[in-house]
């Protein structure tokens, strides 16, 4: 009977940390836990983050914080969710909800390696007029799509010869991963040289530098790609 009780516990609060311990516990060691993360004080934990400058946050960050152990943090941390204080954005990565993190920070921590680029660093440079709402991402790992904050996050995979041109910008006062306008350009024509997008209807490249275009574009080693960039220059 206790063991039942203890299976649906742990798998009621499964969601909340991810390396969860393989051992299994006695009801009293949960009645433990469970004291012990209440004796964290969230608060107290918050201010700690805070100072730190850490408004995102994994389970292991709290791990070498704060010394405890992984199942009292399991306890902490679905009782923080649920009262409203924390934001789960996705697995192993957690925001503070008094002081959301901004949502290109959330786009370079939600996939890694990632920096942002595409159509939507077009829009934000001002390359192209149109607002784009999906933040789009280049990462060396598989495609994939999240949802967090109520927006889509969605990371296109390139080769790791071309992740390159991407630096450090401040946005809220938050640093985030960016491409460089011309690598942005370039990541964005070669999807549209794959024929995995169409090309943009207006795109402002007069600011842009014509030979960092042409080096970003070699990159790839895709003749298609380096025709669409001569005849758009």
């Amino acid at each position: 009977m206790i063991s039942n009780f203890i299976l649906l516990l742990c798998l009621s609060c499964r969601g909340a940390v991810d390396r969860l311990p393989r051992r299994a516990y006695t009801f009293s060691q949960l009645e433990i836990f469970s004291d012990m993360a209440k004796q964290l004080n969230w608060p107290r934990v918050e201010r700690t983050l805070r100072e730190k400058g850490l408004t995102l946050f994994t389970p292991q960050d709290l791990l070498h914080i704060l010394g405890a152990s992984e199942i009292s943090l399991r306890f902490l941390l679905t009782r923080a969710v649920k009262r409203g204080d924390v934001l789960k954005l996705r697995r192993s990565l957690y925001g503070l909800a008094s002081l959301p993190p901004a949502e290109l920070e959330v786009a370079n921590y939600l996939y890694r390696p990632s920096y942002i680029s595409f159509t939507f660093a077009l829009s934000y440079y001002h390359i192209i007029p149109e607002t784009v709402y999906v933040i789009t991402s280049a990462t060396t790992r598989t495609t994939a799509t999240f949802i967090a904050m109520g927006r889509q996050f969605v990371y296109h995979r390139i080769k790791l010869s071309a992740f390159t041109g991407y630096r450090a910008g401040r946005v809220d006062n938050r640093t985030v991963w960016i491409a460089e306008p011309e690598k942005a350009l370039v990541d964005t024509l070669y999807f549209v040289a794959l024929k995995k997008q169409g090309l943009p209807e207006r795109i402002d490249a007069a600011r842009l530098s014509m030979s960092k275009v042409r080096t970003f574009a070699n990159l790839f080693n895709n003749a298609d790609l380096e025709k669409i960039v001569e005849e758009l220059l």
